[in-house]
């Protein structure tokens, strides 16, 4: 099986299989207790959150640690809209963002706020100056844009978003869930999610970041764990592997992107030439280095991932959280681009020039027989 689905998640780093193992034993302890294991739990769990500060930037003691991105994407949201109520009820949000940050805009439109999603280009990238009228608004309490688009890979204006939003007094809640590790955060954040799993850590660990300064109020019943911003019992190993993984991730990240964001031209070059009626959508310069999207035309996506998978490629299709629904995705219909026959490769680490020449040797033939299937010639 050659695996070109990284985006929804990254294979397990070497670097966190070691740090897993060695936790396991010396950090299974309550952090929250007095006793001799449960000190070197706590030590172990703050030193794998410095850890995590320094890569995104931020203080160790802005940050927490979630069950996953998903729920920091939600704490995030909802408790920074809890903690500015008196500011307003005002949303900002990207059209294409990941769909937790549009459930979590769903939840606070059922409890009576109000939500501005701001439209993108054809390439998915949402439009700077839009942006920062929408934010400029009256009553804005926060506003929301992802550092990369996590179905097509265009990166998001970020940092000028930041400095309107700053302008307007309005923090800016940023899910780096597909870049943190892999390049360098954009500036000028006030809230910032990611998830472990993306980079190379083990699942069921996220990451919320809350800048100093930014008003906080959790949409949960109070807990003492984790700053008393996440409820539940810490799990010590998974976070330690967790920031291993991302400190070893962001050591390569200079040599590897280089290395794949080659392979993904190569693939759009490619994919173009040899399959006939093809989109390939996406910015194809402002993007993330492993990422690339294409659609075909008179192809259903779950049969070309099905014939895929047979033929030993593990890719996705449409939006990673729909796939399995048959829905189109939100991204590709906010861009205005074909949302059927999506193909979705996303490249991980170590991933080989001979995996990516068999994915695109394979390809042709297979999307012949579905379309010759289909009476498509």
């Amino acid at each position: 099986m050659v695996y070109l689905d990284a985006a929804s998640t990254e294979p397990l780093h070497p670097a966190a299989r070691d740090a897993l193992l060695s936790a396991l034993d010396a950090g299974w302890a309550d952090p929250a207790r007095l006793y001799g294991a449960a000190r070197r739990a706590q030590m172990l769990l703050e030193q794998a959150r410095a850890d995590v500060a320094e890569v995104l930037g931020a203080r160790p003691d802005e940050v927490v640690f979630t069950s996953s991105g998903t729920q920091a994407v939600h704490l995030g949201v909802l408790g920074t809209l809890n903690g500015r109520r008196r500011v307003g009820d005002r949303l900002v949000t990207g059209a294409v963002e990941h769909s937790s940050v549009l459930h979590a805009a769903e939840e606070h439109e059922r409890g009576g706020g109000t939500v501005d999603v701001v439209g993108v280009s054809r390439t998915g990238r949402v439009d700077a100056e839009v942006f920062a009228r929408a934010v400029s608004a009256p009553g804005t309490a926060l506003a929301c844009l992802q550092t990369a688009n996590h179905e097509v890979g265009t990166l998001q204006p970020v940092e000028e978003a930041a400095a309107a939003c700053q302008e307007a007094g309005v923090p800016l809640l940023v899910d780096a869930a597909q870049s943190a590790g892999r390049l360098p955060l954009p500036r000028g954040w006030s809230v910032l999610t990611a998830s472990a799993h993306k980079w190379g850590g083990p699942a069921g660990v996220g990451v919320l970041a809350v800048r100093k300064g930014t008003r906080w109020r959790s949409p949960y019943p109070q807990d003492e764990r984790e700053r008393r911003r996440v409820p539940g019992f810490e799990n010590v190993p998974a976070i330690v592997a967790a920031a291993a993984a991302l400190r070893a991730t962001a050591e390569e990240a200079a040599t590897e992107n280089a290395r794949l964001s080659a392979l993904v031209d190569r693939v759009r070059t490619e994919v173009q030439r040899l399959v006939p009626d093809v989109e390939v959508v996406g910015d194809p310069v402002l993007r993330l280095p492993h990422i690339v999207t294409f659609s075909c035309l008179y192809v259903e996506g779950e049969a070309l991932l099905t014939e895929l998978d047979r033929a030993g490629f593990a890719v996705s299709s449409g939006s990673s959280c729909t796939a399995s629904t048959l829905r189109p995705s939100h991204v590709l219909e906010a861009m205005g681009v074909l949302t059927h026959g999506n193909v979705r490769v996303s490249l991980p680490r170590g991933v080989s020039e001979g995996d990516v020449d068999r994915f695109l040797a394979a390809l042709p033939d297979i999307v012949r027989r579905i379309r010759a299937s289909l009476g498509v010639r």
